[in-house]
């Protein structure tokens, strides 16, 4: 199991966690008969699609495809971690994560939570030197001369790392094991000689904060001259680049109330731009904005602006920013582009123009569509029938990574526009959806919900189970297994878990197979749904449908076997092979008997 977390805890939470109110925490739903429904928060749509089921503690959504178990929900919605989503829940319930199944997070065996808790001591250390350190006075000049007020220093909980090499080991750090530790948190770096000296020295340090705002990591600006100018915390087991986003906990209300984001560069754009009123700003940590920093934005706004320095460095971070996004830029989500002059950066333009000039930048940044084609614009001669054919293949590539929507739409007739090219003609160029054909309202397009026709007999029967585990005690294990068909030996093991778990579900068995080969089908025949059986719901007879089900299973290895011996010639068969194909054809005509299984015979 993820995080070697016992199997048993996972099923014992599964159990005592209800999924209707850990989903309706977040996104509000309404009771629709048994289950209960919203509109998917994984896509745009008018009607309902997104369905929780509190018998099965399942959700699925039949217009995109998404799917899991509250453990899930929280990993999609909230861009949890596995570990963390189980925590959350835990904590939820009173349930305590054992001990010795926490994930092996370091070579020392310092815990999650050892590690936050040492960041906390070293942000408390930090923010009283920024107070009573003998040269605190240089950090507090430094800070003043950048503009900021006690009040905003103090909201963002800046402090001061001293000059020296062990002063934070010295205040926090009481023997060998809480040096290692702190190592691992990011906070100290161990000698090659031996020992160990505080990574930040000598800096304005700022705590950063994850979506639930513990401190995970710091970042140091170095007062006066030296490199490197700003040292991030390293990558640690709660400290990840690629997915935080500075300030973002503290401007989340701002950033809802605004209904957009201002993506900058620095920890001192953010702080400033707060203090000029201008509070829904957040940073990237020193890496280029990825993926996982989108998605999460956009679980609080449909509106990203990124804001560049008009440099060469500027404008390839906004390129990749710009590569990155595409694939996620569903309808309803928007992304701008605001380059600033030369030379200039958020902080400084700010303290020049005021808030109303930069606010007003921001409303002006330029929209994704332009960005893109007018920067490919600049690379080639529109003038040139080759010109404009290479800029259809340089924008080709990048507008098949959008969603079909009204969007890439629109994108493909600026493109036509631009390349002289009919937009009939470049939408089958590039493979993309005929004209008129965003008639869905814009939606992401339809992933399909389980298997894209009827399933087989094995899946039908998997299926089942998974939806109705209280079918499993009716199916004989041994017949099962000893079937000579592909997938019996998932079968076998789903049948013998939904019997083996008590009360169990369709959550606990998609938990169960986690981190397995099968994960993806199992999520994929839990959410299959037969139109005409959802309609016969209420008269359906589960039980006749699962037994005919393996009936068939039966007749399906009867005849396989039988087919396989009829292939060989009869001479090459022996007396007991010859035997088996007389047991075999009564079998056939009668599967249901007690001797039904061939090898029993």
């Amino acid at each position: 199991m993820a995080g070697r977390i016992p199997e048993k805890f996972i099923e014992d939470l599964v159990t005592r966690v209800d999924i209707v109110d850990v989903i309706d925490a977040r996104v509000p739903l309404k009771k629709a008969g048994k289950d209960y429904k919203a509109c998917c928060p994984f896509h745009e749509e008018k009607t309902p699609s997104f369905t929780v089921s509190p018998s099965k503690q399942f959700y699925p959504c039949f217009g995109c495809g998404e799917h899991g178990t509250a453990i899930g929900f929280l990993m999609n919605y909230d861009r949890m971690s596995f570990p963390e989503a189980v925590r959350e829940l835990a904590a939820r319930v009173g349930m305590e994560v054992p001990r010795e199944a926490q994930p092996a997070e370091s070579d020392s065996g310092a815990g999650s939570q050892r590690l936050l808790e040492l960041l906390v001591q070293a942000d408390t250390f930090y923010r009283l030197q920024l107070r009573e350190h003998p040269e605190a006075g240089k950090a507090t000049d430094y800070l003043k001369g950048r503009g900021l007020s006690g009040e905003v220093a103090a909201d963002f909980g800046i402090g001061l790392a001293p000059a020296g090499w062990d002063n934070l080991l010295n205040a926090i750090g009481r023997d060998e094991d809480t040096h290692e530790a702190m190592v691992v948190a990011g906070l100290a770096v161990r000698k090659d000689t031996g020992g160990y000296y505080d990574r930040f020295r000598d800096r304005v340090m700022f705590p950063i904060h994850d979506y639930r705002g513990r401190i995970v990591g710091f970042g140091g600006r170095i007062i006066g001259k030296g490199e490197p100018k700003y040292l991030n915390s390293p990558e640690t087991p709660v400290f990840h680049k690629g997915r935080e986003v500075y300030g973002l906990f503290r401007a989340r209300d701002a950033v809802r109330r605004e209904q957009r984001v201002l993506v900058v560069e620095g920890y001192m754009d953010v702080v400033a731009l707060t203090q000029f009123g201008i509070d829904y700003a957040v940073a990237t940590l020193g890496t280029a904005t990825t993926r996982d920093h989108l998605e999460r934005l956009f679980r609080f706004t449909p509106e990203v602006v990124f804001a560049f320095d008009g440099d060469r460095a500027g404008r390839d971070a906004a390129w990749r920013a710009l590569e990155n996004v595409l694939p996620i830029l569903s309808s309803g989500r928007q992304v701008s582009f605001l380059f600033l002059p030369d030379g200039e950066d958020p902080d400084s333009l700010v303290r020049k123009e005021g808030q109303e000039k930069f606010t007003e930048r921001i409303r002006t940044a330029k929209p994704l569509g332009e960005y893109l084609i007018d920067a490919l614009a600049q690379k080639v001669d529109l003038d040139r029938m080759d010109g404009r054919a290479r800029l259809v293949d340089l924008a080709g590539p990048l507008i098949e990574k959008l969603p079909e929507g009204i969007f890439r739409q629109l994108l493909v007739d600026r493109l036509a526009e631009k390349s002289r090219v009919k937009a009939e003609k470049l939408s089958t160029l590039l493979g993309n959806m005929k004209p008129g054909a965003s008639g869905s309202g814009g939606h992401r397009r339809r992933r399909p919900t389980g298997p894209a026709q009827k399933p087989t007999l094995m899946r039908h029967a998997i299926m089942l189970v998974l939806q109705h585990p209280q079918l499993a005690p009716s199916a004989d294990l041994d017949e099962i297994k000893d079937l000579d068909i592909a997938g019996a030996p998932l079968l076998s093991e789903v049948i013998h878990l939904a019997a083996e778990i008590p009360q169990c579900t369709t959550g606990h068995l998609i938990e169960r197979f986690r981190d397995t080969e099968h994960f993806g089908s199992i999520q994929k025949l839990a959410m299959w749904a037969d139109p005409a059986a959802e309609a016969e719901e209420g008269k359906r007879d589960l039980e006749t449908e699962f037994r005919d089900v393996l009936l068939r299973l039966r007749r399906q290895g009867i005849k396989d076997r039988l087919d396989n011996l009829h292939a060989r010639e009869l001479k090459d068969l022996s007396e007991a092979e010859r035997q088996e194909i007389i047991k075999l054809n009564r079998l056939l005509a009668d599967p249901a008997t007690p001797e039904s299984n061939p090898e029993k015979g």
